[in-house]
């Protein structure tokens, strides 16, 4: 949602081909900088500029910056550090060209952040983290999160775009029925004397998020689905960039999206990162570890055009990114080489049930592998694999048998997400349908149906022979 203008969804696959249209497509030049105070000492970020990937004719790289905001411990905030990014590659294809990669990353980050989330929690630790993973490719920006970190984009002409979701129970009224009616409770602590006192919490526990990877004294229905965006910075000849801010509670409890940009207007991104951090402290004073992190996403600089030699040459003047020019200070060399910025939304869900976020709508045919469990990308064997649908009402063209699929351990994952507690291995079998048992039955009515055609041309042809 941006703060001016609606902004309408454009496929992927219409801004790759207007890139394409224009020869040679430049990457932007990426500049960070971070800051941070402590308090507790759970705030950890992930910054990795240049990770390169493999891909059929050659190697690119992305970008990909995070932020884990922990509680209750610093154990979980590292965990996800050091395994999410590999989780969520590993749930996308090796084989896939650049659209391909980019369009796989919404489901991979739900599939990874699971992965993590059921990973950690086999570990026994308590403790649970907020998450905000940005992955940049190109001129497209993905952004998974879950929790209260916040991450924001500003664009060159000033609009303000909010790329991750915020979930605490205060002000989402979404998850606070979700988590009732899984079975959670939702109030305030309770003072005594009927006074309640803080923040919405869920109980037991009392976390007041609904989504973070973690918190397995919590309940099952703190869940680790990500909300997902991704948009597409620039315009068609990607010359305009924006600057994107990912920030924990620490600052969003002191600063507003417009104030955050405003004190630091015209910094780089490691001043910018200080003074946002200086001004939420100094607001509030140090309540809570406070961590910020810049980043420029940035055209590159063009040459000047060749100017003919009777006239004077006129310097090459750049877009200033987070300042505006007004009409009349625009040369028309300018605006020749600069275009009009434009932020493309390609991507946005924030469904916390697995079968909507997994679904078979995907594109890909290859995304999910036959005999692979969708989330943590073990080999199953064909008895073995449960259709993400299973036990649910099928509608439309779905079937029984249509994937992806997901292993025993990670069905339960997703029953006990979504309210449904199975009681054992036993139990979670006898509310799913396995992929072998989908492939009998198949077979069985189709051999049913052989066998009944068969019977009656038979017993057609009697009839003419007696006749």
């Amino acid at each position: 949602m941006a703060t001016r203008g609606e902004h309408q969804t454009v496929p992927l696959s219409v801004l790759l081909k207007r890139e394409l249209a224009n020869e040679k497509i430049e990457k932007p030049d990426i500049v960070h900088g971070q800051a941070s105070q402590s308090k507790k000492g759970e705030d950890f970020t992930l910054l990795k500029n240049e990770c390169q990937r493999a891909m059929g004719d050659g190697v690119t790289t992305f970008s990909v910056y995070g932020l884990f905001d922990g509680h209750n411990g610093s154990a979980a905030a590292i965990y996800t550090k050091e395994n999410l990014l590999k989780n969520v590659l590993n749930a996308i294809p090796s084989v896939l060209n650049r659209d391909e990669w980019i369009s796989a990353l919404p489901r991979a980050m739900v599939a990874g952040f699971v992965k993590t989330d059921k990973d950690f929690q086999e570990k026994a630790r308590t403790s649970g983290t907020t998450v905000t993973l940005v992955i940049i490719e190109g001129w497209a920006i993905t952004v998974g999160s879950v929790g209260d970190s916040r991450c924001i984009l500003e664009s060159a002409e000033g609009d303000i775009y909010y790329l991750s979701a915020d979930h605490r129970l205060e002000c989402n009224e979404e998850e606070r029925d979700r988590i009732t009616a899984c079975g959670g409770e939702v109030g305030r602590l309770n003072a005594g004397g009927g006074a309640e006192i803080g923040p919405l919490r869920c109980w037991p526990g009392g976390l007041c998020l609904s989504r973070s990877i973690g918190d397995m004294d919590v309940g099952e229905y703190i869940v680790p689905v990500p909300h997902v965006k991704q948009v597409k910075v620039g315009s068609s000849l990607s010359t305009a960039g924006g600057r994107l801010i990912i920030s924990s509670d620490g600052v969003w409890d002191a600063l507003s999206a417009e104030e955050a940009l405003d004190c630091c207007r015209g910094m780089q991104p490691e001043a910018a990162a200080a003074q946002i951090v200086k001004e939420a402290v100094q607001a509030k004073g140090l309540r809570d570890d406070t961590t910020c992190i810049v980043i420029d996403i940035l055209p590159q600089e063009k040459p000047p055009p060749p100017v003919p030699a009777p006239k004077k040459q006129v310097k090459g003047v750049l877009k200033n990114m987070f300042r505006r020019k007004s009409p009349e200070s625009s040369s028309n060399t300018d605006r020749e080489y600069v275009e009009p910025d434009v932020v493309e939304e390609l991507f946005e869900e924030g469904s916390a049930m697995l079968s909507e976020r997994l679904d078979t709508k995907y594109p890909l045919c290859n995304m999910f592998k036959l005999f692979m469990c969708a989330i943590c990308q073990v080999e199953m064997k064909p008895e073995e694999g449960i259709s993400i649908h299973a036990g649910s009402t099928y509608s439309g063209k779905l079937r029984p048998w249509d994937g992806p699929f997901l292993c025993l351990s990670c069905q339960e994952k997703k029953d006990a997400m979504e309210g449904k507690r199975p009681s054992g291995g036993i139990a979670a079998l006898s509310l799913s349908l396995s992929l072998s048992h989908a492939i009998y039955i198949y077979i069985y009515v189709c051999i049913c149906i052989y066998v009944y055609m068969y019977v009656c041309i038979c017993a057609s042809s009697i009839d003419v022979a007696i006749a």
